[in-house]
């Protein structure tokens, strides 16, 4: 099964012409904008990663994500990593998944032999279930379910020894949306994406917030140095730097506000999204994709939802200039 996502700008460029500085890529909800990176020792490109590093990591992670101390905090090369263990640390079963969502999470769970509920809300997670996924904020529609809701569903999972999954890859922008602070608690792990938010998805650094238990497995199956030195030593930077961090956020809520001004002078209504990206229903939305290509901009469209697309955020005004030029030009192309 063959997952279409966004990023895939190598095979735009083959179909559509152009180079990549051609290219406004909008298709994935990465921060276009890379976090200030410090500068790093050369014992830290020379050496293993080390105990000390890590649990400097993991520390700063906890105390940046707010997860309390009860929380256990595993470091993994991306939370796709962790997407693709998760399942073989539960057994086999039934999943409940609520969509539609990041796919790779069924498809993880298909590979290991598990059976597949596919919920629209949590009312429809099935008494079967042991284990549930629910993206929060979810991709691509920016849905939100409560933390009292997502709590009581993780207790009723861990009674039958079972566990929720939160995935909070988009979460960082919006901290209110966290269950984190209830990491440790059985039936719950939280994922955490550091690459989305702080513009760096080719760090390919994730953390799990979760109980021993579930640690203990993870690590396992992850082995030894699963993190990088430079990930590490990068996402320690980032997690306490709290005026650089300040000055960050703000500019990414300006750039998401371009964006919305982009889309509204379009005529293009949002009816979901993040922080980190727009989500538009437009009729023709596989027609103004393509055409958006031939204007060399790349968005993000959906096999399952012909009527959707989504948007990424362009970097500045500059960028946003140049995009609301190139879309008016795609929806022309269309008659939109």
């Amino acid at each position: 099964m063959r997952i279409e996502h966004g990023g895939a700008l190598d095979r735009a460029i083959e179909r559509f012409g152009g180079v990549r500085e051609d290219w406004i890529d909008l298709s994935t909800g990465i921060n276009p904008e890379i976090f200030p990176l410090p500068a790093i020792a050369p014992e830290i490109w020379n050496r293993l990663p080390d105990e000390k590093l890590f649990a400097a990591t993991l520390a700063a992670a906890r105390d940046h994500y707010g997860a309390g101390t009860a929380a256990h905090v595993v470091a993994a090369p991306g939370t796709q990593a962790l997407i693709q263990l998760l399942p073989d640390i539960a057994g086999k079963g039934e999943v409940a998944i609520l969509g539609p969502t990041y796919q790779e999470h069924q498809v993880s769970f298909l590979d290991a032999g598990w059976m597949i509920s596919d919920c629209r809300n949590v009312e429809d997670v099935p008494q079967s279930a042991s284990v549930a996924v629910i993206v929060n904020p979810n991709n691509p529609d920016g849905r939100v379910i409560a933390a009292d809701v997502l709590l009581e569903l993780a207790r009723r999972l861990a009674a039958k020894g079972g566990f929720l999954i939160v995935d909070e890859a988009f979460a960082d922008p919006h901290p209110e949306t966290s269950v984190a602070r209830y990491a440790g608690m059985a039936g719950l792990v939280v994922l955490k994406s550091f690459g989305k938010f702080f513009g760096l998805g080719g760090l390919r650094l994730g953390f799990a917030l979760t109980n021993g238990d579930a640690a203990r497995a993870l690590t396992r199956r992850l082995g030894p140095w699963a993190a990088s030195g430079p990930a590490l030593a990068i996402a320690t930077h980032a997690f306490s730097n709290r005026q650089l961090l300040n000055a960050y956020t703000d500019r990414l809520r300006l750039r998401r506000r371009l964006l919305s001004d982009v889309l509204g002078d379009a005529g293009l209504a949002e009816f979901g999204g993040t922080m980190l990206f727009s989500l538009v229903e437009f009729r023709q939305a596989q027609r103004l994709h393509e055409a958006m290509c031939h204007e060399h901009v790349l968005t993000r469209k959906f096999a399952y939802a012909p009527q959707w697309l989504r948007f990424g955020l362009p970097l500045d005004d500059k960028a946003a200039y140049k995009l609301r030029q190139r879309l008016d030009a795609a929806l022309a192309r269309v008659g939109g």
